[in-house]
């Protein structure tokens, strides 16, 4: 897990429809005036240039959100996302999204292990007294912080998938946290992939939550013969916003037209309470 880097998958297909759910979520919760917290389990560097070497070495955003610039049809939310995004050459992360829809009394707990990473994070948010990085382990960290003093808040669970173990620390991570905060909002992300392990996540997922939720995913592309590669990924949300089914209904065809790769490229949504 320590060797992972988001840079090189910045803006892909994945970080859309992350970023997507991500900032809708947030935009429901500013429309009440209490405070909210946003916690990060698994924050990366903050923001990513894509012209840096490690971006440029496969172009994943080629696939992701450039081909979502310049295009005047989108949908209000996608509209949102390119606006909350900007046009630079760096790309945001989750936790610079956040910063930018939080308002002055919302909080920002952030945590990464890798060291690189924390210290651009650590340094982008260095004096903003509304955030606070931590070099730890954000599932551990979700004892700490859950329930958050507003009794208001979302909580995103990203980990890089690259140990076996990620798939059942993530489902551990849900169920604790929901323990000790029932009506929070979770999103979990997770990656479409061939091996069982990955195809079992959403129903343990489902299967620990024990409140509504959602479940968004967008295919890319037909899954490989070979049985590598990701080809999508998803996002599950614990007591999500009513209005973001309607959000994702409107919006999933336009990603999969927009992001397919090959014939297979498809999307779903399904709800359960």
């Amino acid at each position: 897990m320590l060797g992972y880097r988001h840079v090189f998958h910045a803006g892909n297909h994945g970080d859309v429809l992350k970023h997507l759910v991500l900032c809708e979520s947030l935009a429901y919760l500013n429309n009440k005036p209490k405070p909210w917290w946003y916690i990060d389990t698994h924050a990366g560097a903050g923001e990513y240039d894509l012209s840096a070497e490690q971006a440029e070495r496969n172009r994943e955003f080629d696939g992701g959100i450039a081909r979502l610039r310049g295009r005047n049809d989108l949908p209000r939310a996608l509209k949102a996302l390119l606006e909350a995004v900007g046009n630079g050459p760096s790309y945001p992360g989750s936790p610079m999204l956040a910063r930018r829809l939080a308002r002055a009394d919302d909080r920002l707990r952030l945590h990464e292990l890798h060291a690189t990473d924390f210290h651009q994070l650590n340094a982008y948010f260095d004096r903003d007294r509304n955030v606070v990085c931590e070099r730890s382990d954000g599932f551990a960290a979700l004892r700490a912080h859950l329930p958050p003093p507003t009794r208001r808040g979302l909580v995103l669970m990203d980990p890089s998938y690259e140990l076996d173990s990620d798939y059942r620390a993530v489902v551990d991570a849900l169920s604790e946290g929901l323990k000790r905060f029932a009506t929070g909002v979770f999103l979990v992300w997770f990656p479409l992939l061939p091996q069982h392990h990955a195809k079992r996540l959403p129903e343990a997922l489902q299967g620990v939550c024990g409140r509504p939720w959602l479940q968004a995913t967008l295919t890319v592309r037909a899954p490989s013969r070979s049985g590598l590669g990701m080809y999508g990924s998803g996002m599950f949300v614990v007591n999500p916003p009513f209005t973001l089914a309607p959000t994702l209904c409107e919006c999933l065809p336009v990603l999969a037209e927009a992001l397919a790769q090959d014939a297979g490229a498809t999307h779903a949504l399904i709800e359960g309470a």
